[in-house]
This record gives C-alpha cells, sequence and structure tokens, in this order.
C-alpha cells in the first residue's frame, strides 16, 4: 500500500522527481504539506484544501492528544473521517510540541514527562505510545519520537540526545512492527544537530533500520541558511537513494527550492498559513504586507497573475480592509492565496524538474524571497 517510485534525476543537481503511493492518494514529489495543527487547515475547509491540488496534509500528534483526544478520533472513524479529509496524512510524533509549547518538560531515557500547555496536567510521551497514537488515528505516514536538539547546542549535549534518538528510533520500529496490520508506515528521523560528523552518524544509522523513508530533524530552529544547506547536504548522501526524504519545518519559498537542489521531496511548514494570518503574503513580486497603508485604495489584484480564487475576484484595498477591520474572511482568502502559492510553486518546481530546468525558478525565487519576511514593511 506504500510505495516510492523515482521517475526523473536531475543531470545538473541533486533534484528528483517521484512519485509516492499511500492508502489514500499519489502524490508527485517534490511536494509541500500544509500544517493541519489541530485537524484543520487554519480558516479553510478540506474541500478547499484538495481543491488546490494537496493530496497530502500534516497533523500534530501532540495538539490532538490533548483535545479531543485519540479515543474520540478513533470513536469518529480516524482521523481522515474525523476532519473529512480524503487525502494521505502524515502525523508528527509530537516530540516537537513538547519541547517547544510545554512550560515544562524533562526528557529520559523511558521518555518525555511534560506539562500540557492546556491545563498544565503532567503527561508521558514514550515512543511505543508516540507510535501507538499515530496508529490509532489512522496515520498513512507515522513519525519515531525523537530530541528536539536547540541551537546552539554544545557538542556532548548534542551527541547524548542524538544517541537517544537512535534508541528510540529503535524501539519505536520494535513497537510498530507488533501492531496489527497497519495501514501507514513509519519513517525515520536524522537527528545531530549542526555537526557534520553526528549528523553523518545519525544518517547512517536511522539509514542501517528498515524504514520505507527518512526525515531530516532539528532544522529550522535559528540556523543561518548556509548552515541548513550545508546539514542537509550531508544527511542525504548517507541516506538511500531509492526511499522519501523528507525535510521537517522547513521553510520559505526560496528554503524550498534550496533543498529540493539538494535533492528533498518532501516538506511541511507552517508558514504560509501563519503568514497569512499576520498580513504577509507571497507573490510573483515577491512579499506583500497587506497592513501597508500604501494599499488602502489600491484596486488591483493581490498578484496580478495568480488564478487563485482571491486574486480572481478581490482587490489590495479589499484585502486590506478585511485585514485591519478583523474580518474572518480575511484569514480564510489570504490564506487560500498562500496555499494556492505554495501549491504552484511545486508544482513548477516538478516541471523544471522534468527538463532539467531548476536553476532559472532557482534564481527568480532567490531575487524574490532573499529577505526575511519579518522585514517587509507595513
Amino acid at each position: 500500500m506504500f510505495r516510492f517510485t523515482i521517475l526523473k534525476t536531475s543531470q545538473k543537481n541533486k533534484s528528483r522527481l517521484g512519485l509516492l503511493i499511500t492508502p489514500r492518494a499519489a502524490v508527485e514529489t517534490p511536494v509541500f504539506m500544509p500544517v493541519g495543527t489541530q485537524a484543520s487547515i487554519k480558516a479553510l475547509d478540506p474541500q478547499k484544501v484538495s481543491s488546490l491540488g494537496y493530496r497530502i496534509i500534516l497533523c500534530n500528534t501532540y495538539h490532538l492528544l490533548l483535545r479531543p483526544g485519540v479515543e474520540i478520533i478513533k470513536k469518529a472513524g480516524g482521523l481522515h473521517r474525523f476532519m473529512n479529509f480524503p487525502g494521505a496524512i502524515l502525523t508528527d510524533s509530537g516530540g516537537f510540541q513538547v519541547y517547544s509549547l510545554s512550560s515544562f518538560s524533562k526528557i529520559t531515557e523511558e521518555g518525555i514527562i511534560f506539562r500540557s500547555h492546556l491545563d498544565g496536567s503532567e503527561m508521558f510521551l514514550s515512543p511505543e505510545t508516540a507510535v501507538l497514537a499515530q496508529y490509532e488515528l489512522g496515520s498513512d505516514i507515522m513519525m519515531v519520537l525523537d530530541t528536539c536538539i536547540p541551537y546552539p547546542c554544545d557538542y556532548e549535549k548534542t551527541k547524548e540526545l542524538t544517541d537517544l534518538t537512535h534508541r528510540w528510533a529503535e524501539r519505536c520500529l520494535d513497537y510498530y512492527q507488533t501492531l496489527p496490520k497497519p495501514k501507514g508506515v513509519l519513517f525515520g528521523i536524522v537527528q545531530g544537530g549542526m555537526y557534520e560528523d553526528l549528523r553523518t552518524l545519525s544518517a547512517r544509522y536511522i539509514a542501517s533500520l528498515p524504514f520505507p523513508g527518512y526525515a531530516i530533524g532539528g532544522l529550522s530552529v535559528g540556523e543561518p541558511a548556509n548552515l541548513r544547506n550545508k546539514i542537509i547536504e550531508i544527511a542525504i548522501e548517507n541516506l538511500p537513494e531509492e526511499k522519501p526524504r523528507y525535510l521537517m519545518g522547513v521553510g520559505t519559498p526560496l528554503d524550498l527550492i534550496e533543498a529540493i537542489m539538494r535533492g528533498v521531496d518532501m516538506f511541511d511548514c507552517v508558514l504560509p498559513t501563519r503568514n497569512a494570518r499576520r498580513g504577509t503574503l507571497f507573490t510573483s513580486q515577491g512579499y506583500i504586507n497587506i497592513r501597508n497603508s500604501k494599499y488602502k485604495e489600491d484596486f488591483s489584484p493581490l498578484d496580478p497573475l495568480c488564478s487563485c480564487y482571491t486574486c480572481r475576484n478581490f482587490t489590495r484595498a479589499y484585502l486590506r480592509h478585511l485585514f485591519q477591520a478583523k474580518e474572518l474572511l480575511a484569514y480564510t482568502l489570504l490564506t487560500l492565496h498562500n496555499l494556492n502559492y505554495y501549491a504552484k510553486l511545486l508544482e513548477r518546481a516538478r516541471l523544471a524538474i522534468k527538463k532539467d530546468e531548476l536553476t532559472p525558478l532557482y534564481e527568480e525565487v532567490k531575487k524574490l524571497y532573499q529577505k526575511n519576511p519579518e522585514e517587509v514593511e507595513e
């Protein structure tokens, strides 16, 4: 029920065109997965998400564990039925959210003790419970529980946490293999922080385990882009060519193209949806901050080269008005546009790989998105 086929590999860089077959969807790669944190892509219904061409999304195990709880989703018939999304769903293990959201967390050999960010109650997440939760959610692609390594982090601590990730990966795999006929598959995660030797060690160790796909974790945590790209290259050099490579939590349009050129197949990031809710849009002209007063009487489309519903029907002036007035429609229209932009960007990337002409797209995106979105003037 799960298969990955490489259709073409570039002769000019390490980019590749692939097809990921899951029980619920055939997914062309490279692919971007919108983040549905709490079984919902914020501001959009599943039909709209599907209409943009998305066949796979990501949901967060940590949030669903806390609310509404795995048992309720299980009783509903699984996550796909609960949220009425027809495509494939990848779930993360919850480790990153524990690290980033919990007011208290303690990593032990057995797992992570943490407090819920909702009510402060103490909870425990182990490699086995993380896999079981994703299995009961009905995820198509599950992730092992790993340790989240901050940046910067000293060498000894990074090695300690990376070694623990390796032991947890084995436990996840052992437990997964005891489950009765799992429909979904389990991916391993490479850690190692920003140290080249530890990344090499981690990639080789995780690749030695029989996972059908491999993720590169622990990036987009504040490190400079050139260091991130170097770490991606090191990880990929030590991962098998015939299996999908998933870069977790990255990123901007430029981040995506740079990683695609290095051989990455799958991505997720909150950036397009979160930025939309903050008024920052991705367009053929680069970033646009719709809060800017210069758009008050601008009756042109948000992006004249975009054919999404938002750009076909509404002006910058109207969108700015909605956003300033805090109308809920603003979040829907802006999110729709940003996710359409990402879908079309990945579509263009796949076409460019097919023609072995990815460099011109890279140069275009680099020119538009070298600056940080937070630097866009208001």
